[in-house]
């Protein structure tokens, strides 16, 4: 992992994909890469592990979807619920793109997506953004969203520490920051 790729915003997350579907003149559309980065912010995935995925991989349980995978780089198991609103998103661009339920997804390799999303950044002007920052952008929005519960995001990520998690999502530089703010005294 590059030390130096950081997560992404919401604004910026919102940019690359609606920039890397629509395309601009000298960079075609793709879908393809697209909806990987897509998949990757939404659940948390490494780019390894979305690239291996099938369609067959999700499986109905009850009312929900779940997905069981090894991780590609731990070999770390891993059991999760997929939202219906993803799992939707996913069928159907798998529809849209004949791509039958026991085929890989994304018959691509992570340089190929590193190099579009090189592309985009470079395009919208980002810097220190890698096919990783979506990763750090989901853990990110997930620690927000809980109330700040660093214990779950380290086991969403199965971080073995969370110390770990902090640096990842890069909260002790902001806590540095607002204790250094909040500790200014004038007389």
């Amino acid at each position: 992992m590059n030390k130096k790729t950081t997560a992404l915003t919401t604004e910026q997350y919102t940019e690359i994909i609606e920039t890397m579907k629509q395309g601009f003149t000298g960079f075609r559309p793709n879908e393809r890469v697209a909806t990987a980065l897509v998949l990757e912010g939404n659940l948390g995935l490494r780019i390894s592990d979305i690239l291996r995925l099938r369609l067959c991989d999700i499986v109905k349980d009850g009312d929900r979807y779940r997905l069981a995978i090894t991780e590609q780089k731990t070999g770390k198991e891993r059991v999760f619920t997929v939202p219906l609103v993803i799992q939707q998103y996913l069928e159907n661009y798998c529809l849209r793109n004949r791509i039958p339920r026991t085929d890989r997804i994304f018959p691509i390799t992570e340089r190929a997506i590193q190099k579009q999303l090189a592309i985009v950044c470079d395009y919208l002007g980002y810097e220190g953004i890698s096919t990783h920052s979506f990763r750090k952008w989901y853990a990110t929005e997930i620690y927000k969203d809980s109330g700040y519960d660093i214990a779950l995001v380290q086991r969403l990520l199965q971080h073995s520490s969370s110390a770990i998690t902090q640096r990842y999502i890069g909260i002790e530089p902001k806590r540095i920051e607002q204790a250094i703010a909040g500790h200014a005294r004038l007389i």
